[in-house]
């Protein structure tokens, strides 16, 4: 249990880097390293399964930091990402870490996530990934944790393999459930579906209401150029 909180702390602290909370950037590299560093003490001292799955989810995050944000600073998804900018010895580390891990036969939340980061990691492209697979790891991570995001994020990955409808279906589902009312990326996520759907005037109504939920600067005004799309405008968006 302690070890647990410990690998928590320090994705807390990742996560922080990764998606900053504060300040202009998305991301802030020096948390990043910083927990990266934790986590490659944690192995030296205790070489335990999860601890290896969270080094290497770190690191498939880590090796994506130069194509998430364009020069300007704005966010790229990952379907959009110049995948060549993608440090391919950290992922090369990363899935020698997965093996290890899987080799013990003790799998948890952290090594799973870090499966489904590696399978991306392995597509040229968004449209060549293995998203039956992914789609399958996250059913076993849900029932490893049946928390409202992992649940989120398997029906992004239903949508992927199944199309936006089933996607979006899935999505309306985990969200009638509660929990997840005040979590901007459930709504982006919904309305990204929605629109690709045609779903314009439900797309734009889930769009501002993830804009309401996010003070993130890279993020906002990612989810304006979406809105400006939407309305077929130049302007930017008022809040």
């Amino acid at each position: 249990m302690r070890l647990k909180s410990v690998l928590q702390v320090i994705y807390l602290i990742f996560n922080e880097g990764y998606v900053a909370t504060q300040g202009p950037d998305l991301a802030r590299p020096d948390l990043c390293a910083e927990a990266i560093r934790l986590g490659r003490l944690v192995i030296e001292l205790l070489d335990d399964p999860e601890a290896l799955g969270l080094l290497a989810l770190m690191l498939l995050h880590e090796a994506r930091r130069a194509a998430r944000v364009d020069p300007a600073g704005d966010l790229v998804l990952l379907e959009d990402q110049n995948r060549a900018l993608w440090d391919r010895k950290q992922i090369a580390e990363a899935q020698g870490l997965i093996e290890r891990a899987l080799a013990s036969k003790r799998v948890g939340p952290f090594v799973l996530q870090a499966a489904i980061a590696a399978v991306h990691s392995e597509a040229p492209s968004v449209g060549e990934t293995d998203w039956a697979q992914i789609a399958a790891l996250y059913d076993v991570l849900y029932r490893v944790d049946p928390s409202p995001v992992v649940a989120l994020n398997r029906a992004v990955a239903i949508g992927m393999r199944d199309g936006p409808e089933a996607g979006l279906a899935t999505i309306e589902a985990v969200l009638g459930q509660g929990g997840l009312d005040d979590y901007h990326l459930a709504h982006a996520a919904r309305a990204e579906l929605q629109r690709r759907l045609g779903l314009r005037e439900a797309a734009r109504a889930s769009y501002r209401r993830a804009l309401e939920l996010t003070r993130q600067p890279a993020e906002r005004r990612f989810l304006q150029a979406r809105l400006r799309q939407l309305a077929g405008e130049q302007t930017p968006v008022k809040d």
